[in-house]
């Protein structure tokens, strides 16, 4: 089981360890190249795996009105980063001091004195320190002095681009829902507790789940075949979802709807997993609650045929 660090006072059993450096923003499939490099290190000199990220993400810490970007929460990372193999996890937490930090006392104070690297793996365009000042090359130039090596992978490419999780954000964006999900090489997911809504689906004879997806990237507002997890269940439920602010009802806020199948039962504050399969049309306006009730009906016969 992995352990969870929210400061660098690790254990003496996680010192001199391969340390991972990063977002790792929805574990990738560049994310999992690079974990699989590090596991065959770990194999070849017997050391641990450890990962720093940060919490906020620093984009979102120094642009306030970053608002959705996530590809996943806290929660999911720290289960995806569990499920590649890694021994411990800092999270760090990223305010106005720790972005203050001098990169020459990053490496010496925290990747030397703190945990005592061994390998440090970093992406080529990786950068630290404050204002950004440190790069990959200050790392290897101090590799000798503080008795660290520096890995840098090459990118993952698919169709000869680079895998990031902003080119997986982008796809959400544009409605690629397919491709994003074969670049994270799982279904892309919303977690979030069921909130009261205004039961504007149940008015209409389609109750639904009301999500609020908080900072997750906004994918294309539109109807989508979704698979629902509960807390503690196993079992998949099918259902539908609509993301996005309900131009029919006049609606100002991003939401994410939910309509399951062949399901009934209380899940107000529940905690539910939303999995993404295929989107099937854009967020459309109705000029009435019949209109909107029939192209449901037929959302429903599209979303019932997706496995």
């Amino acid at each position: 089981m992995v352990t969870l660090y929210k400061n660098f006072n690790i254990k003496k059993i996680h010192k001199e360890s391969i340390i991972l450096i990063g977002n790792f923003d929805g574990a990738h499939k560049g994310h999992q190249k690079l974990f699989r490099l590090a596991k065959l290190y770990k194999k070849k000199y017997n050391l641990k795996i450890g990962v720093i990220n940060f919490e906020p993400m620093p984009k979102m810490f120094f642009n306030k009105s970053l608002k959705n970007f996530r590809l996943s929460n806290i929660s999911q990372k720290l289960n995806l980063l569990n499920s590649l193999g890694v021994d411990f996890i800092v999270t760090k937490k990223f305010d106005k001091i720790f972005s203050k930090i001098k990169s020459i006392n990053f490496i010496k104070n925290i990747l030397y004195q703190k945990l005592n690297a061994r390998f440090v793996f970093v992406s080529n365009n990786f950068r630290f320190g404050n204002k950004r000042e440190g790069d990959v090359r200050l790392l290897i130039k101090h590799e000798e002095n503080y008795n660290y090596k520096v890995v840098k992978p090459k990118p993952f490419l698919h169709r000869k681009k680079i895998v990031s999780s902003s080119l997986i954000r982008n796809l959400l964006e544009k409605g690629f829902l397919e491709k994003a999900n074969k670049l994270l090489s799982r279904k892309w997911s919303i977690d979030g507790i069921v909130q009261k809504g205004r039961r504007l689906g149940k008015k209409i004879g389609f109750p639904t789940c009301n999500i609020d997806i908080k900072d997750y990237v906004l994918a294309k507002p539109g109807v989508y075949a979704v698979k629902v997890l509960r807390k503690n269940n196993p079992k998949f439920i099918k259902g539908i979802a609509n993301l996005g602010y309900r131009p029919t009802f006049n609606q100002k806020k991003i939401l994410l709807e939910v309509h399951l199948f062949n399901f009934s039962g209380n899940l107000y504050n529940k905690y539910l997993s939303v999995e993404f399969l295929k989107f099937i049309r854009k967020e459309k306006k109705f000029k009435n609650i019949n209109q909107l009730r029939s192209q449901i009906k037929t959302d429903l016969y599209i979303a019932k045929k997706i496995k």
